[in-house]
């Protein structure tokens, strides 16, 4: 039975990250060479801050002892890296906010028809393909509906498509216009940066457990529906909500 999801390991390597911007330097070093002059400052902001946030999320169980709740999923790391998104975010000043896609506001309505339009073409797609070759057959948890409902979308979409996105944008500037969105390197590195960090991971015993296919489809079809809706729409909040949507439909299909 074929399984798309990030892989689960016990005890992650900290050198994992390090490994996941490994495999990303290609596209990096292509963005250098495809780009008139590289900020190279905030490509070494980008490769700071996601080695923190990463291993911020890694420590959360050591930094904030949350056992007594008997939790099945990482609220503690989760939570530090929200707390670091934010103080990052509210350190720049308001232009910069928008910019990183902190705001209400939305692009015209034409371009967010169109985000939606892909977003949910997309998630069409995935809900079929799963239905067909997910496992079936679990059982409802009350934490894994109230995570999946907030945690995953809120931290990743802040860390990849909010903070992330717009260091690159600094370092490569974007020079593709597509419906009036401005895209460049930044957004095909950070689409498949997403996917590879939720299919290859070091343990501690550094055992590379490397999942091809789940890479390749969850940047294909996750990560670009969702990266997707973030441009277009303007914003955060449309990608918050819709990464996770797709979480949570994953965690209904496995329990039909």
């Amino acid at each position: 039975m074929i399984q798309i999801k990030p892989l689960k390991i016990k005890i992650m390597s900290l050198f994992t990250p390090l490994l996941w911007i490994f495999l990303i330097a290609p596209f990096i070093i292509i963005a250098h060479f495809k780009t008139e002059k590289t900020n190279f400052k905030y490509l070494a902001f980008f490769i700071l801050y996601f080695l923190v946030d990463v291993f911020l999320q890694a420590s959360g169980k050591q930094l904030i002892n949350l056992d007594f709740l008997d939790l099945k999923f990482n609220w503690s790391g989760k939570i530090l890296s929200l707390i670091l998104g934010l103080i990052i975010i509210f350190s720049v000043s308001k232009e910069e906010r928008i910019k990183i896609g902190f705001t209400s506001k939305t692009n015209s309505r034409k371009q967010l028809k169109f985000g939606l339009l892909v977003f949910f073409g997309f998630t069409l797609f995935d809900i079929i393909f799963k239905l067909i070759l997910f496992p079936k057959g679990g059982t409802f948890h009350l934490e894994t509906f109230l995570f999946q409902a907030t945690m995953p979308g809120l931290t990743e979409e802040i860390l990849f498509r909010g903070i992330c996105l717009w260091l690159l944008d600094k370092a490569f500037a974007p020079k593709w216009n597509y419906r009036g969105i401005q895209f460049g390197w930044s957004f095909v590195i950070v689409t498949i940066l997403f996917g590879v960090s939720h299919g290859a991971v070091l343990d501690q015993d550094f055992h590379l457990k490397f999942d091809v296919l789940t890479i390749v489809y969850l940047t294909l079809i996750s990560s670009f529906s969702v990266g997707v809706l973030r441009q277009f729409s303007g914003n955060l909040i449309y990608s918050v909500l819709g990464h996770n949507t797709i979480n949570l439909i994953n965690a209904i299909i496995r329990i039909l």
